[in-house]
């Protein structure tokens, strides 16, 4: 591990930190630390630090904004690719927007509205990174990315950069190809919109923004919808007609606002948090027959 560092260092592919929390990296404020973070200052340094990585036969895992992650309390061993600053360029062409892996989602949706172009609505309070969004086919509000998206440009562990088409990237309730099947990372991503009303645009913005506030628990750590919605049934609606709102496990705590969201009362542990999974899991099995699925990543050592 120290020579791969050390080439990486004399590459200067961009921040490297050690034994970095994962705490000041995830939107729930939980985990451990990575042996190594690095953060790359660009696609080229991405890929020459995915192909030291290979030489040395690393352990690596990529990371966006962090939502939608639950990294355990003893963090994860080799390194953590994060998607930041390096990889969030910007380019827009009439009705359709290439931007990078690292684009704030919620920034992305805020910009395209002001300049009246509609399909993203949806997104203007899901807090993650347009990588990490095409990785999971982030949704909501009745939409998801597999509606706007064209291709998205991936970094296979391999080194090969390859241009997967929506087809391709083998989209599906919150998941991709690239969570199992196709492991890579999203440099780039493609989006055809729609020319639009700017007044409307933001009017439905707005109205998406205030459901989450008046909804969610925006103001505390949490790492977004917990369980996927194991239709017909809605997850929040099973937890909160079993009466397990406000249930809690040491730090973590089922919110009084939305039964799918598990929030970090400030001194929760990861354990804490699959503790509660747990027991959501177990409840609601033996009342409705239900099986329920994380659909937050749950990653990091054992």
């Amino acid at each position: 591990m120290n020579e791969l560092i050390s080439e990486l260092k004399q590459l200067n592919v961009g921040v490297i930190k050690e034994n970095e929390p994962l705490s000041k990296h995830t939107t729930i404020k939980i985990g451990g630390p990575a042996d190594y973070l690095i953060e790359p200052s660009s696609i080229e340094n991405i890929q020459k630090t995915m192909e030291l990585i290979r030489k040395f036969g690393v352990k690596w895992r990529a990371i966006g904004r962090g939502s939608n992650l639950l990294v355990s309390d003893q963090g994860i061993e080799g390194i953590v690719i994060k998607l930041g600053a390096g990889l969030d360029q910007l380019e827009i062409n009439g009705t359709e927007v290439e931007a990078g892996g690292g684009y704030s989602l919620v920034r992305l949706a805020t910009t395209l509205s002001r300049k009246g172009l509609s399909g993203l609505e949806f997104a203007s309070g899901i807090p993650g990174s347009v990588g990490g969004a095409v990785y999971m086919n982030a949704g909501a509000h009745g939409s998801d990315i597999s509606k706007i998206l064209t291709k998205a440009l991936i970094l296979f562990e391999d080194g090969n950069l390859e241009w997967l088409s929506n087809k391709e990237l083998e989209f599906s309730y919150r998941t991709s190809c690239l969570q199992k099947k196709r492991p890579g990372i999203v440099l780039s991503a493609v989006f055809q919109l729609t020319e639009g009303n700017k007044e409307e645009i933001t009017a439905v913005m707005q109205k998406n923004k205030d459901y989450r506030k008046e909804t969610q628990p925006w103001n505390f750590p949490c790492a977004g919808s917990i369980f996927r919605n194991p239709l017909p049934h809605y997850a929040g609606k099973l937890i909160e007609d079993a009466g397990l709102k406000g249930h809690s496990i040491g730090g973590a705590k089922i919110s009084e606002m939305h039964g799918n969201f598990i929030v970090n009362n400030g001194d929760a542990k990861a354990e804490d948090v699959l503790d509660l999974i747990q027991y959501v899991k177990d409840k609601i099995y033996e009342l409705y027959q239900v099986k329920m699925e994380t659909e937050v990543e749950i990653i990091g050592k054992k």
